[in-house]
């Protein structure tokens, strides 16, 4: 696809989404003067911290590559696009608690538990993952689309998903790293609710089962490539440029796409993941904003 025509500007589709999903995010969530207001706080915190909204963006570009109506295959996927983003935060805050990966940053800030302390910090999490599924199902106009929806977030973030690739994650530290275990990890912990993001993005803009089918791929392959380019920023980037502490991977032990490959090696292989993401939308009627979004995964410095 790419070279012929000029791609979208990746940056403009991320601010879109996040404009969208930013005002879809503040009318779902709770405000913070109604009780109980610490948790609403922190769950505010944790959503409007300045995250990318990359997953959101998925969905919502995913929708308008297959829609006739752009904008009413957008609308149609936003609750969707909002609930992925809750989920994403609630895993984040989770990731970040002192039984996990005890992290002190998280987007620039103090992570949840550092500001609200770590019962809240798990009760928040808690709560955005069951307002996930509350305000995609109440808010998805057509029921079977919600159910199917909703279906497929929840196997993407749960034990054959986001929470298994967790366990797996904690499973590989200090072992000796192995090429199929790692793939096998990050096809849950990342790979998955990226493909969760792009095929629900497609059903809600109206997709067949061919181009879904083809958009669950391009998810999978972006999401390894996301992966394989966030474990190379660990290893190179700062605490100022990735807004998290950079060098934990290495510190603590986890199987890495750095550690197996090598920094170089890796982003050999993140750049085959986008080729091969790339070339799963040449049956979509326009893949172009999906294209410059992958390009942007792979390319990007934080």
């Amino acid at each position: 696809m790419g070279g012929v025509t000029a791609l979208p500007d990746a940056a403009r589709i991320l601010d879109d989404a996040a404009a969208r999903v930013d005002a879809w995010l503040d009318r779902v969530l709770p405000p913070t003067g109604t009780g109980p207001g610490r948790l609403h706080e922190a769950v505010r915190y944790s959503v409007f911290a300045g995250g990318k909204r990359l997953r959101p963006a998925l969905a919502l570009t995913a929708a308008a590559a297959v829609g006739t109506d752009r904008e009413a295959a957008c609308a149609a996927a936003l609750p969707f696009a909002g609930a992925l983003e809750l989920v994403h935060t609630y895993s984040l805050i989770h990731d970040d608690l002192p039984s996990m990966d005890d992290d002190d940053l998280r987007r620039g800030r103090p992570t949840s538990h550092k500001v609200f302390g770590e019962a809240l910090a798990i009760l928040a999490g808690d709560a955005l993952h069951s307002l996930a599924f509350e305000s995609l199902l109440e808010r998805t106009s057509d029921a079977t689309l919600a159910r199917r929806l909703g279906l497929d977030l929840a196997r993407a973030a749960g034990v054959r998903g986001m929470v298994g690739g967790q366990v797996e994650d904690l499973d590989a530290m200090h072992a000796e790293p192995d090429e199929a275990r790692l793939e096998r990890l990050h096809r849950g912990k990342t790979a998955a609710l990226f493909a969760a993001a792009c095929e629900g993005g497609g059903r809600a803009g109206g997709a067949g089962p061919a181009q879904v089918e083809a958009l669950r791929r391009f998810g999978l392959e972006l999401g390894l490539a996301f992966q394989i380019v966030d474990d190379v920023l660990d290893e190179t980037g700062t605490a100022a440029s990735l807004g998290k502490t950079p060098g934990k991977d290495r510190d603590e032990g986890k199987m890495t796409y750095v550690a197996l490959y090598g920094v170089e090696g890796a982003r050999q292989r993140a750049r085959a993941r986008l080729a091969s993401a790339v070339t799963s939308l040449a049956t979509l009627p326009d893949g172009a904003g999906l294209e410059a979004l992958a390009r942007y995964v792979v390319e990007r410095d934080r």
